[in-house]
């Protein structure tokens, strides 16, 4: 077989090479874009209300993984991606009935969040001081998916002065 293939024109099968290689590369990069898409997403059916909700929303134009997923470097967006992947794979499969009715994002995926709302939105933050919490979605729980996102601390009112105490409310004039 091997000197079957060796008697093979080389032009040929360097030709034949560069265009597994070429099928190859977008395949991959197709898949990715399509693994990171909302109607990938929301094929999961806990996904369902998180999608209709999102799909709503002033964000409804990004990917999911625009906001769920790290941007640092590539390598740790495909390692974050790919653990995220197992473990909603588990949760589909084996573990349904440990799905609570309200998604929280695990502590890896508040960070990934936060960041992401703090890379985009750079020219707010530089304009309206909006350092009174931890992370962004301390206060902006609905967005981008609204009212059934929200927890039971997003309805209670701030105690009298608790944003100033609380780190800021002030104006960085510096």
């Amino acid at each position: 077989m091997l000197k079957k293939l060796l008697a093979i024109d080389k032009r040929l099968l360097i030709f034949i090479g560069l265009f597994a290689g070429i099928v190859l590369s977008v395949v991959t990069v197709k898949t990715f874009a399509y693994t990171d898409s909302p109607e990938f997403c929301q094929s999961c059916h806990i996904m369902t209300s998180a999608h209709d909700t999102f799909a709503d929303s002033t964000h409804a134009t990004l990917a999911c993984s625009d906001c769920h997923l790290p941007h640092d470097t590539l390598a740790n967006k495909l390692v974050f991606k790919a653990k995220s992947g197992l473990g909603h794979v588990y949760y589909n499969t084996l573990g349904a009935e440990k799905i609570p009715n309200v998604l929280i994002a695990t502590e890896g995926s508040t960070d990934a969040i936060n960041q992401n709302c703090i890379d985009c939105h750079e020219s707010t933050l530089d304009n309206v001081s909006h350092d009174a919490k931890d992370s962004c979605s301390s206060c902006h729980q609905a967005i981008p998916h609204g009212n059934g996102f929200k927890t039971e601390d997003y309805f209670k009112p701030p105690k009298s002065g608790e944003l100033l105490e609380n780190k800021g409310g002030t104006m960085n004039n510096g």
